[in-house]
């Protein structure tokens, strides 16, 4: 028998909305017969597809970065903006696919109003620099009377779009990406955009580029270096993370948590260490902006793209095992809280995504899909630490041996709802979980399946679903509960 303990007087912070973010990119399908598909049946006026505007609704999300991803590092932001029969065909060098500009600046703010959720812009660095970042910030933010806020007047948008959040740059440290720079390098430009920006809008959000992923060469020193120069300036260092079944190895997959967890936790220090280097009263946030599931050993690699007009890329199918390391992604993004403000699962829609599409057809959940919806939906304001007592271990080839119980809680003083979220890493062991309790039992969803490979297309959208748990009762003020191998699960107290 495993013990959970929770308590709303153990509070790790308070959980920022913008943790439910995601991540818009010219990309595949992403925006094109994704979000944007005139002529669909269900397109509304503007061209964005409605079907996939409610399902965006539905998964919670509060933010969403655009246009990039590799994409914007040479992107011309000005070939998106103006009269749509006027706009230039380019060739995207990111993922070498003709863009037809169709979609850009204007409309995906008029997009972002509808799905309700707050825009994150990333400024091209790659290709091109300060000005741009300046000039782009005018056009959507200044008011009426200046060369580049007319421009967007005359473009349908008389009021300013806005947007407080900007992203200096994409994966600058990415060797894969256009405009590739050394720490140095980038560390000197970001601190110099983020100078111009802020004369323009002293009170902008700015993220500044972290590592592409922990196994960077440069991880570590890259955070350091650049935040030497930035830490004054910017408001947040971004992670980005991809996982996947290596080698077979479904153990360590499942335990996927622990490499997230550790890459936060090292980016906090290496943050906190130039605090005090600085002898700085500010406490630097983290930006997730880029994580998912993503089988990165079925992708041929940007050279083994052929040029061609956009289309189907890495449109992956998520298992149940896939959806249950999304749910122990979400309960690490909030057991780290106090200092993850964003986070964006990239990406939102066809594109290694938990919404997919058929061009003029049909849209539907993927299995990851749910454990976000489910967590956005009933994640309180306050997050809370839990503490595990017995249970079984799991051994996995990349972490060693682990607990198989991975949770976390939130809080809501307003309503004295206590949500508990919690995996089973465990291939083989179902696990009884007792929690004690001040309250009642609301209700207690769980996401697995005996078939962990299951996944939904758009013939079965729903062969894999939450499900109610039967069998958790309260007795005593004891809350127990039976935890099957590989699953997710949300438990509602009151």
């Amino acid at each position: 028998m495993a013990r959970l303990m929770v308590d709303p007087a153990f509070v790790v912070g308070a959980l920022d909305r913008r943790l439910f973010g995601s991540f818009v990119e010219h990309m595949g399908r992403c925006v094109y017969t994704g979000i944007y598909e005139p002529g669909h049946p269900r397109a509304d006026a503007d061209g964005f597809r409605e079907d996939v505007l409610e399902l965006v609704r539905e998964l919670g999300v509060t933010a969403v970065r655009y246009p990039g991803g590799n994409f914007v590092s040479n992107y011309d932001w000005e070939d998106g903006v103006g009269p749509k029969d006027q706009r230039p065909r380019r060739l995207d060098l990111a993922w070498r696919a003709i863009e037809p500009n169709q979609f850009g600046t204007d409309e995906f703010v008029a997009w972002s109003r509808k799905a309700d959720v707050q825009p994150i812009w990333a400024v091209n660095l790659g290709t091109r620099g300060i000005r741009e970042a300046v000039d782009l910030l005018q056009y959507c933010n200044l008011p009426a009377g200046t060369a580049l806020s007319d421009r967007r007047v005359a473009n349908g948008s008389p009021e300013p779009h806005g947007i407080r959040i900007w992203c200096l740059g994409n994966e600058m440290d990415g060797p894969w990406q256009i405009g590739h720079k050394t720490a140095d390098e980038y560390a000197r430009l970001a601190e110099e955009t983020a100078n111009a920006m802020r004369r323009v809008e002293p009170d902008l959000e700015l993220v500044a580029c972290g590592s592409s992923n922990a196994g960077m060469p440069t991880f570590g020193e890259w955070e350091r270096v650049v935040l030497e120069r930035t830490y004054d300036l910017v408001d947040h260092i971004s992670l980005h993370a991809y996982y996947e079944p290596r080698d077979g190895d479904q153990a360590s997959f499942l335990a996927a948590a622990e490499e997230m967890d550790r890459m936060i936790s090292s980016v906090i220090a290496t943050a906190d260490h130039v605090k005090a280097l600085k002898r700085s009263d500010k406490e630097l946030t983290l930006s997730f902006d880029e994580w998912n599931v993503w089988y990165q050993q079925h992708f041929p690699g940007e050279l083994g793209l052929g040029i061609r007009e956009v289309g189907p890329l890495i449109e992956d199918s998520y298992t149940v095992d896939a959806a249950v390391v999304v749910g122990s992604l979400l309960i690490t993004l909030l057991r780290h809280a106090d200092r993850v403000k964003i986070a964006c699962l990239a990406q939102l829609v066809n594109v290694i995504a938990p919404i997919r599409t058929e061009p003029g057809g049909r849209a539907w959940r993927q299995t990851i899909f749910h454990p976000f919806a489910l967590t956005a939906r009933y994640a309180g304001p306050t997050v809370l630490q839990t503490a595990i007592t017995g249970g079984p271990d799991i051994h996995t080839a990349a972490f060693g041996k682990l607990p198989a119980l991975w949770s976390t809680a939130t809080y809501d003083e307003n309503t004295g709802e206590t949500a508990i979220f919690v995996v089973n890493r465990s291939e083989t062991d179902t696990i009884d979980l007792e929690i004690p309790v001040a309250g009642g039992l609301i209700q207690h969803l769980a996401l697995y399946d005996e078939d962990r490979s299951a996944v939904n297309t758009a013939d079965q959208p729903d062969r894999v679903t939450p499900r109610t748990v039967d069998g958790t009762e309260i007795v005593d003020g004891v809350c127990t509960a039976t935890l099957p191998p590989a699953s997710w699960h949300l438990i509602r107290l009151s």
